[in-house]
């Protein structure tokens, strides 16, 4: 297990938020947002920060290097339920860099209330699909903004 952070509660501590909108179709039997859809918005809150910070993903695994960033774990603690059409606040935050692999901490909220914590565990893999060494800009995006 390399899962390490801790996602805090405290949106200040995160340094990209990214804004989505559920949809009914991701509705369960219950009403609520089903929990397959969290890995989803966890990664559209990835791509949008590494979009923002001038790295857009595609351009990350199309590169000289060819990095893809393969989910290694994931955990995600749910708090309250989301509900169909919840705007909700996913603040993300880039930690535990080491050679070949990170980590990246999430809060969502919805009206700045904790709604769920997350973590993905992130390793970077060549074209071959075998370890490779993190770019470089990583550690630009690591900590608090």
């Amino acid at each position: 297990m390399r899962l390490s952070l801790q996602p805090t509660l405290d949106p200040a501590a995160y340094r990209f938020t990214h804004v989505l909108r559920t949809r009914f179709a991701e509705t369960d039997a219950m009403g609520i947002i089903h929990h397959g859809a969290y890995p989803a918005y966890l990664e559209e809150a990835r791509a949008a920060m590494l979009r923002e910070a001038g790295f857009p993903y595609e351009e990350v695994r199309s590169g000289p290097d060819g990095i893809d960033f393969a989910v290694l774990e994931l955990y995600v603690r749910h708090r309250r339920p989301l509900q169909f059409d919840d705007a909700v606040d996913i603040h993300v935050l880039v930690d535990g860099l080491t050679r070949t692999t990170f980590q990246v901490g999430y809060l969502l909220e919805v009206g700045g209330q904790a709604r769920a914590t997350a973590v993905t565990v992130h390793g970077a893999v060549g074209p071959t699909g075998r370890p490779a060494r993190m770019p470089s800009f990583l550690s630009d995006l690591v900590g608090v903004g």
